[in-house]
């Protein structure tokens, strides 16, 4: 999109979605599950998107795009204005982030989160890769 399609990028990026992300992740699903089992209703509802958005925070975000930076060979690049970025970029999509969670933690079985995660996460990964243009 913008005009940077960058291989090692790409098969950086393949490669910590397929082993680190696609570790991590899961678990995390796990846990909310395990955290949440005792509650009903509402709470459960929302304490199930909130402590997935908690999840996928500004320092997740910043984690992203330092990946993407080490992809792409822009090492000159990482520093504290990446955090800045990813403050931004968390607060912007708050909403929608919000929604998709709700979503994914509530009305999906388990076995099926990480894959609607993984595809949400597909669609927001494009959105952190533009984030440094919107908002820095």
């Amino acid at each position: 999109m913008l005009d940077e399609f960058l291989w090692t990028r790409l098969l950086g990026m393949l490669l910590i979605g397929a082993t680190f992300y696609a570790f991590e992740i899961p678990n995390y699903f796990d846990w909310i599950v395990k955290k949440t089992h005792h509650l009903k209703g509402i709470k459960a509802t929302l304490t199930k998107t909130g402590l997935a958005i908690l999840y996928f925070n500004p320092l997740w975000i910043a984690r992203h795009l330092l990946f993407i930076k080490l992809f792409s060979g822009q090492f000159e690049a990482i520093g504290w204005p990446l955090l800045e970025i990813a403050f931004w970029s968390f607060v912007a999509n708050i909403l929608i982030s919000f929604m998709a969670n709700y979503l994914i933690q509530n009305r999906f079985k388990l076995k099926w989160r990480f894959l609607a995660s993984a595809l949400f996460s597909a669609l927001m990964a494009i959105y952190y890769a533009l984030s440094e243009t919107l908002f820095s």
